[in-house]
């Protein structure tokens, strides 16, 4: 008989359970500008995702693929570090399943990072993004088909996906320290192509303020399970009618590290406070 989506979570969670002595209550994916968390983490355990039964692998350049557990601002933690995208092929249920298995082991807060293009006139390459809100351009959407009761209602609120604490939260810690840290909406696409000059100045028009192709499952999927959600976006170009610059993946990479030390110290710190 074919496994349910519900089979397949226990069957992953269980796994997992094996391997860790102990579970957290908050998760953090990698992706990019947060990459180097990992390496300020005090590792207890990981685990490759080729070794998790029903997870997808990462196919792109920059993301490693391994789940890891640990401590890091005195809070103990399991990361994603690389995640999945609808671009990779994966439908929505594989893209997000990994948030599905976190909300089994008792994830309550879900912390999401990404690359973004920037269309607000404010921002700067090399900024960070705290994400307020955000548009779904996805052609699905991760809880289309069959809705279980176990995992959440058949008809969630977005109304504040982005948790307004968290929010408040990062800038306290931003004053604090003294980093420049943006506010935004975040425009979620399906990719893999870099936008066109009109589709940049499309989203800015409707309301966006930088875009990318992750992170928008995942917060819908969190926010299903009725986690507490908080995302970064690191600008790592810009766009518009009147830029004719054409990033590289490379380039954004580039700029996802130099924006890394900012993304860390933020997130170390918001670890901290809860």
């Amino acid at each position: 008989m074919e496994k349910t989506m519900l089979d397949k979570i226990k069957e992953t969670s269980s796994f997992i359970r094996g391997k860790v002595s102990e579970l957290p209550d908050v998760a953090v994916i990698l992706g990019s500008g947060l990459g180097n968390l990992a390496d300020k983490m005090e590792v207890t355990a990981e685990i490759d995702y080729h070794d998790i039964p029903n997870f997808p692998v990462s196919t792109v350049a920059g993301h490693a693929g391994k789940l890891i557990f640990g401590t890091l601002g005195g809070k103990y933690i399991m990361a994603m570090k690389g995640r999945f995208h609808y671009y990779e092929g994966y439908d929505m249920k594989q893209v997000t399943f990994p948030v599905r298995v976190m909300k089994d082991l008792g994830v309550k807060t879900l912390f999401v990072s990404n690359a973004a293009g920037g269309m607000n006139k404010e921002f700067r390459v090399g900024d960070v993004m705290v994400i307020t809100d955000h548009i779904n351009l996805f052609p699905e959407n991760p809880l289309r088909g069959k809705n279980y009761e176990e995992l959440g209602t058949r008809f969630p609120a977005m109304t504040e996906a982005y948790k307004k604490y968290l929010v408040k939260n990062a800038d306290e810690i931003a004053d604090a320290e003294g980093l420049r840290l943006m506010h935004g909406v975040y425009v979620g696409t399906p990719g893999p192509t870099f936008e066109t000059p009109a589709e940049y100045e499309y989203f800015r028009i409707i309301g966006g303020d930088a875009v990318g192709m992750s992170t928008v499952p995942e917060v819908i999927v969190a926010n299903h399970a009725g986690m507490d959600v908080f995302g970064l976006s690191v600008i790592t170009d810009l766009g518009g009618k009147d830029v004719d610059y054409v990033p590289t993946h490379e380039e954004v990479q580039q700029a996802a590290e130099t924006a890394s030390p900012v993304m860390v110290k933020l997130i170390t710190e918001m670890l901290r406070k809860l």
